[in-house]
């Protein structure tokens, strides 16, 4: 009896990681050609404000179709290029979406960044 108590929590635990997950791969479809978004932004957008770390184990794992690459850390900083093959790979793939870095090899947040949440805020202003 415990044993399937168990094994229920297990699914119920998996479900949910793969529908956050899920969330994660939807947000992440959606930022822009030339824009970044961080790793915060996408776990507030999916709804829980501290996942940010969640964000970056769920793209860890996603396949080509997600463009990871426009995922950065709350400073700009490519903290997932490791993920990437060639640590290269990442920098090269927003450099060539014309994207710019400071001295300190960070995005410019300033001109690149995107915020998810912002599409939510302007759905929830439409429909008053």
């Amino acid at each position: 009896m415990k044993k399937q108590i168990k094994n229920q929590k297990s699914v119920r635990t998996d479900k949910k990681k793969k529908d956050f997950f899920n969330k994660v791969y939807d947000v992440t479809k959606k930022i822009p050609y030339g824009k970044v978004t961080t790793y915060g932004h996408i776990a507030e957008a999916c709804g829980i404000k501290s996942a940010a770390r969640t964000v970056g184990w769920a793209l860890n794992g996603c396949g080509p179709e997600i463009p990871a690459h426009r995922v950065v850390n709350r400073y700009g900083a490519l903290t997932g290029k490791i993920h990437f093959g060639d640590p290269n790979l990442m920098e090269e793939l927003l450099k060539n979406e014309g994207i710019e870095f400071d001295n300190n090899g960070c995005v410019k947040l300033e001109k690149y960044l995107w915020d998810p949440t912002e599409i939510k805020r302007k759905i929830k202003r439409q429909k008053k």
